[in-house]
């Protein structure tokens, strides 16, 4: 029997069951055994992990995070990391892995294809950030809470005249504060794309308050950074990431609101919250459509691809160009949301 190997790094996201359900399903069905590594890659490097059974994935397409449980490891950095990769897959008997996860954890499966081993992507960011697909699983369901946070936001605003910031997730792009902001309304949205200073922030306030308006919203990626107000962070990731939760971005812009307007000013980080829970029935479903085609790539040992969602299709695309370019919040996108600044 052939068989294949399947993990879930970086951050936990709603529909990363779904995937797993479906790669699991579409598999046995062609008689190609499922291994499930347990914490990302980390399990890769030590064999930790378990076959899967249809038992095993029955209905997890419906809960939140992951069955196989997910960690920030990068066996770039740990030595001899790859060759450990490649001896734990010959023991096991797989042919190839497919990796779930966002830019790091599928740059390291570019690296790892690229060495002689057999890959295939799945994306997953929270961020929709990666290139080649219209959409990740997990950008619907962290949109549609944090977009009811802000709805829900706006009463108490309104009742006690205050500005709130709302900071959510967003490394490099901002498609969940201008998605999320957009659909609730938020009288501001700053995002990595385009610089914002904070006499523009203040600005949109002083307008508010002049009109009669005496609460605003301003909705924060959490990679934000105010124009000539650049805070250094030293503290990374194992794959060099900013620890961004040293630099409180929304609490920082609350603090400046209320030092130069007078209006009580609070912030709220919505942080991990967005990215738990149930899925959507849209990730259900787009989680669920990504698994199936990742398992037919490996049906048809169509390896070095990453599976997205163009239009309305699930096609194959090449690994090392999804990983490779971001995908940015355009210029036009962000000028339709500016139409209801302020």
């Amino acid at each position: 029997m052939r068989k294949i190997g399947i993990l879930t790094g970086g951050g936990d996201c709603p529909g990363l069951n779904a995937v797993i359900r479906g790669v699991v399903q579409k598999c046995l069905l062609h008689d190609i055994q499922v291994y499930g590594f347990r914490k990302g890659w980390l399990g890769a490097l030590t064999g930790d992990g378990d076959d899967l059974t249809l038992d095993m994935v029955e209905d997890i397409h419906t809960l939140g995070g992951t069955i196989l449980e997910s960690s920030r490891t990068n066996i770039m950095k740990v030595e001899d990391g790859p060759e450990k990769v490649r001896k734990v897959m010959e023991q096991l008997g797989l042919e190839g892995i497919i990796a779930v996860g966002g830019d790091d954890t599928l740059g390291v499966a570019n690296k790892l294809q690229k060495m002689g081993m057999n890959m295939i992507g799945v994306p997953k960011t929270i961020d929709n950030d990666l290139s080649c697909t219209d959409y990740t699983f997990g950008f619907d369901t962290a949109t549609n809470i944090a977009a009811d946070a802000i709805d829900r936001l706006h009463t108490t605003a309104r009742s006690h005249s205050r500005c709130f910031v709302v900071e959510v997730m967003g490394r490099h792009t901002g498609w969940i504060a201008i998605q999320a902001g957009m659909a609730a309304g938020a009288h501001m949205i700053l995002i990595p794309e385009f610089p914002k200073s904070m006499d523009d922030v203040i600005a949109v306030i002083e307008d508010r308050k002049n009109r009669g308006k005496n609460h605003s919203i301003i909705c924060v990626a959490e990679g934000f950074e105010l124009t000539g107000e650049k805070i250094e962070s030293i503290e990374t990731d194992d794959f060099g990431n900013v620890r961004l939760e040293k630099k409180e971005i929304g609490p920082r812009i609350a603090k400046l609101i209320e030092e130069r307007t007078g209006i009580i000013t609070r912030s709220t980080v919505l942080g991990h919250l967005i990215r738990g829970g149930t899925p959507t029935a849209f990730d259900r479903v787009l989680g669920t459509k990504l698994g199936v085609k990742a398992a037919e790539l490996v049906i048809n040992n169509a390896y070095g691809c990453m599976v997205a969602l163009q239009g309305n299709a699930i096609v194959p695309v090449d690994l090392e160009m999804a990983v490779t370019t971001q995908k940015r919040v355009d210029a036009e996108f962000y000028q339709h949301a500016g139409y209801f600044f302020g």
